[in-house]
């Protein structure tokens, strides 16, 4: 499961994500023991010199930069020649690497083969911040089928109630119920799918405490009920 600024969703195998400093993100495997790898390109916007990107030719990449604060996920055409140009960048060494991150960024900007994940824009955070926000998402993805309190998680911000629900809400946009509701319906919805067990059993495995609120929460979120989103889900072609 993905964690991008207030976005949560899954993420697979080629997928291609390109977020902006200070972002909160974290990504979390669906199983403790699953073995997962990623390849992860880092840099500075001044990396070329502080001027080089104020050009006029520059524009596109500047509007790139801006917008993926939201946080951006590749798709289409572009998914796939970034593919290729990501695995060719670990090869590749002296000025050609970075010609090379120049078609990576350029691919990315001359298209609009992306989603944004984020909605609106979240506070960005500097690294003490983002080590924070990785905390709670940790807390979170590791306690949401149990119950807790605000003062459980506060606690693990260092903060008081009041404090960390402000905080919170600052730095994604959404209140930390929100949030954990969002952990609880996105883990509902692959059970729904891969399994057959029926909707309370979900419901009370996914941290909910009554099937009235689960429904509720769901289609809050998914705009669908928990049976409609099975159908929807395993018989595509014969939902409207």
């Amino acid at each position: 499961m993905s964690f991008i600024g207030n976005y949560i969703g899954g993420f697979e195998t080629g997928d291609v994500f390109f977020l902006a400093k200070h972002l909160p993100h974290t990504f979390q495997k669906r199983e403790k023991d699953l073995i997962t790898s990623a390849i992860v390109i880092q840099f500075r916007e001044d990396c070329w010199g502080k001027d080089f990107f104020l050009t006029d030719e520059c524009a596109p990449i500047r509007e790139l930069f801006a917008i993926s604060a939201q946080g951006l996920k590749i798709s289409g055409t572009s998914k796939e020649i970034l593919t290729n140009l990501i695995k060719n960048l670990e090869q590749t060494t002296g000025f050609q690497r970075i010609i090379s991150l120049c078609n990576c960024i350029y691919t990315i900007a001359s298209s609009n083969d992306y989603n944004k994940l984020s909605t609106g824009m979240v506070r960005q955070l500097d690294a003490k911040g983002n080590d924070k926000i990785d905390k709670i998402f940790n807390f979170t993805i590791n306690s949401f089928k149990r119950q807790f309190g605000l003062a459980e998680v506060a606690d693990i911000a260092n903060m008081s109630v009041p404090a960390f629900c402000n905080y919170f809400k600052k730095s994604t946009k959404k209140t930390y119920i929100n949030f954990l509701n969002e952990v609880r319906i996105g883990y509902a919805c692959r059970i729904l799918v891969n399994t057959d067990k029926n909707i309370s059993q979900v419901c009370f495995e996914s941290g909910f405490q009554s099937l009235q609120n689960f429904n509720k929460q769901f289609y809050k979120i998914k705009q669908v009920t928990p049976s409609s989103y099975r159908k929807k889900s395993v018989f595509p072609d014969v939902f409207l």
